[in-house]
């Protein structure tokens, strides 16, 4: 897969101190094969974890892909779309989507970047903004999880169309 050759391998990543807290389970090869299963399920665990209201969204998703079997670079990939520029808007939709579903609207005021307003402010939203961000966790997840699987029937289709083809021109 064209993919592969941007991903880094297990023996670049063992160098690294960092990953030695999760063990050997993390370097486990079941877990870097780009295969429909491991793909999906890594889209799936990626997005879901994507929209977890917390820092550090990495590591419960490299914990939930080695439980799951599942492809670790593309669900670490997923998750960065949720970074210190994305992860306000990600999180301000995901609370109205909350707050529309449990019709409870809560006036923000006046909103400031401030761990303060944050605390204060916290009381009031959790509610919304846990069920809007497991809401759009779920189907951003399911979403990609669809396509995944859409895009590797297509590609297994075709592969196997030419290969027909090619053979009766032989024969």
């Amino acid at each position: 897969m064209w993919l592969q050759k941007y991903l880094p391998n297990r023996s670049k990543l063992k160098r690294y101190r960092v990953l030695s807290i999760l063990g050997d389970i993390i370097f486990e090869p079941n877990l870097w094969h780009m295969n429909r299963y491991s793909v999906s399920h890594g889209v799936l665990i990626g997005s879901i974890c994507c929209f977890l209201p917390m820092p550090f969204q990495m590591l419960p998703c490299a914990v939930l892909c080695a439980h799951r079997k599942c492809n670790i670079p593309i669900a670490i990939a997923i998750v960065w779309i949720s970074n210190p520029v994305t992860m306000a808007p990600m999180m301000y939709f995901a609370y109205r989507v909350g707050a529309w579903l449990t019709g409870s609207e809560t006036d923000l005021g006046n909103i400031e970047l401030s761990f303060h307003w944050l605390g204060l402010s916290l009381a009031e939203i959790w509610q919304p903004l846990i069920l809007g961000c497991l809401i759009c966790g779920l189907s951003m997840g399911l979403t990609g999880f669809m396509l995944v699987r859409i895009y590797w029937r297509v590609k297994i289709n075709r592969y196997q169309t030419s290969r027909r083809l090619r053979r009766k021109k032989t024969n």
